[in-house]
């Protein structure tokens, strides 16, 4: 009947209310159009936004429609601007914090003999994996104070290895081997036992020339 046909819309016609899955691509698709390589984007995004909440079919009222219309699209706007920067900061944040997590010294001052002290006081007292993280730190700071290897802000266990690898190849092994227990222990959540925390301390005289 041609009356029915008239109110009912063409297969192929777009739905009036799109789906959460069809605005999204519809957002998508009018993002990529050429016309934004010279376009402001946020006001893009605006008037698609406006379009949107108006739809193709609604009658603007106009003694405040308009008006609410305008104030949903800023405020959906904002939201999309504030999460996005959220991201980012987010993103950044997480950087900083595993950065600042893996660095051998952290953002703590102490001499190379003050952590020997602490280390050589850890495993009296049986905390043989506090012994093992300051008696590795003790050993690479002592060998950044002597000259042997630079001293790197942010340097992790491993970077700090490698350095003295290159330097003391005679004893690059060992002091790799260390590093990698240094990791395990400090972030992996390994527990040291007594042999390998003397084994840090031992390798620290070593290096360090005492006999």
């Amino acid at each position: 009947m041609p009356g029915a046909s008239g109110d009912r819309r063409a297969a192929g016609d777009p739905p009036l209310e799109p789906t959460p899955e069809e605005a999204r691509d519809a957002l998508r698709d009018e993002l990529l159009r050429p016309e934004y390589d010279d376009t402001d984007l946020l006001q893009r995004i605006r008037d698609w936004l406006s379009e949107r909440l108006s739809g193709p079919t609604r009658t603007p009222d106009p003694s405040g429609f308009a008006l609410a219309q305008s104030i949903a699209s800023w405020v959906v706007l904002l939201v999309l601007v504030l999460v996005l920067a959220w991201l980012l900061s987010r993103a950044r944040w997480s950087r900083s914090e595993q950065t600042a997590r893996r660095s051998l010294f952290g953002e703590e001052v102490a001499s190379a003999a003050e952590l020997r002290r602490r280390a050589e006081q850890a495993l009296a007292d049986g905390r043989c994996s506090d012994a093992v993280v300051d008696g590795y730190r003790a050993l690479a700071l002592r060998q950044i104070e002597v000259g042997v290897i630079e001293d790197v802000p942010g340097a992790t266990a491993g970077e700090v290895a490698r350095a003295l690898a290159a330097e003391l190849p005679a004893r690059g092994a060992e002091v790799l081997a260390v590093a990698h227990l240094f990791d395990e222990v400090l972030y992996g959540g390994r527990p040291a036992d007594a042999d390998r925390a003397r084994g840090v301390l031992a390798l620290d005289d070593e290096l360090a020339g005492v006999r």
